[in-house]
C-alpha cells in the first residue's frame, strides 16, 4: 500500500504525461469580462424580477413553519392588497402596510430569518422568477456591469434574491434590531417610490456610477422617480400608467406574462397561493370604499 501511495505521489507513466501535455496544451482560457465601474443595473423585486410579491410568499412560507397563524397570514395578504391597491395614493397608508408587513418577524433572530428566507426562497420563489427579466439582468453581468434589487422588501430577502441569482447586491427596506433581534419596527421609512431614487443616487455617489450610464426596469408607475434618474429604463411587465409614459417617452418595454399569468398580475398575492379569493375580495372593497369616499 506504501509503495502505491508512493508511485502514485510520483511522476506518471509515459502515457499520463502525454495525456496531461495534450490536455494542457489544448486548454483555452475564457476571456475575462472587462469591468464597467461606472455602470450598473438596477431591478425592481415584485412582478419585475418575479412573479407576484416576494414578501408574501416569504409570509407564507413561515405561516407553514408556523411562525404565525393562518389568520395572521390573511390579515397581512389583506395589508399587501391595500398596499397594491391604493399604495400609490398615500404614503403614510404604505408606510402602515410594510409596518404590519414587517411585524411578523419581531422577536425573532436575524440570522434566523435570513436562514428561512434562503429556504423559503428555494422552495417557492425560484420558481417563480421571469426567465426574460433574468436574461437581462445577466446580460448586464456579462458586460462587466453590477446589478442591484431596488425593492421595498425588507432587505435581508432581498439579498437572499440577489445571492441566490447571482446578483451584485440588493437595496431594500431597512428592518430595526436590536441585539440580533428584530423589533417589527422600520429604520426611517420604507424603500418605496422616490425613496427608491434617493437610495440609488446615494449608491452611485459610494459607488462611483454615472447614472447617465446605468439602467433601471421595474413594473410599477410608482418606480418612476427611479426610472427617470437613469440613461436606460425598461417597462417590465408594466401596469397601465407606467406603459403610457414609457410610450411617451420612449422607453423599451417588455412583458414576459402570457394568458392567465397577464390577467394576476396585478395581485402580488394571486398566483398560486390559497388566499386569491381573499384578496380579490379585499381588492374590490377597497376599490368600492375608495369611490365612495
Amino acid at each position: 500500500m506504501r509503495r502505491l501511495l508512493r508511485d502514485r505521489g510520483g511522476a506518471g507513466t509515459a502515457g499520463e504525461v502525454a495525456a496531461g501535455e495534450v490536455a494542457a496544451a489544448a486548454a483555452v482560457a475564457l476571456p475575462m469580462v472587462e469591468p464597467d465601474p461606472t455602470a450598473a443595473a438596477f431591478f425592481d423585486v415584485d412582478n419585475t424580477m418575479m412573479r407576484g410579491a416576494s414578501i408574501y410568499y416569504f409570509a407564507r412560507g413561515l405561516a407553514s413553519r408556523g411562525l404565525f397563524t393562518t389568520r395572521d397570514l390573511l390579515r397581512f395578504a389583506f395589508g399587501q392588497t391595500v398596499f397594491r391597491v391604493r399604495g400609490g395614493e398615500n404614503p403614510e397608508h404604505i408606510a402602515e402596510a410594510r409596518e404590519a408587513a414587517l411585524a411578523f418577524v419581531a422577536g425573532h433572530k436575524v440570522e434566523d430569518i435570513v436562514q428561512l428566507g434562503e429556504e423559503i426562497y428555494d422552495e417557492v420563489m425560484a420558481d417563480r422568477i421571469w426567465a426574460g427579466t433574468r436574461a437581462l439582468a445577466q446580460s448586464h453581468l456579462d458586460a462587466g456591469q453590477r446589478v442591484w434589487l431596488v425593492t421595498a422588501t425588507p432587505v435581508e430577502l432581498a439579498r437572499v434574491i440577489a445571492q441566490r441569482l447571482g446578483l451584485t447586491g440588493a437595496l431594500g427596506t431597512v428592518a430595526e434590531t436590536s441585539d440580533g433581534v428584530y423589533t417589527g419596527r422600520l429604520v426611517g421609512d420604507l424603500l418605496h417610490g422616490p425613496a427608491k431614487a434617493e437610495a440609488v443616487r446615494a449608491l452611485a455617489r459610494r459607488e462611483g456610477l454615472d447614472l447617465s450610464r446605468c439602467s433601471a426596469y421595474s413594473d410599477s408607475a410608482n418606480d418612476l422617480p427611479l426610472l427617470s434618474i437613469v440613461g436606460n429604463a425598461t417597462a417590465i411587465n408594466p401596469d397601465a400608467e407606467l406603459r403610457d409614459h414609457a410610450r411617451q417617452n420612449q422607453w423599451a418595454i417588455k412583458d414576459f406574462r402570457t394568458g392567465r399569468k397577464a390577467t394576476m398580475i396585478g395581485l402580488p398575492i394571486a398566483a398560486g397561493v390559497g388566499a386569491l379569493a381573499g384578496g380579490v375580495a379585499a381588492a374590490v372593497a377597497l376599490r368600492r370604499l375608495h369611490r365612495a369616499r
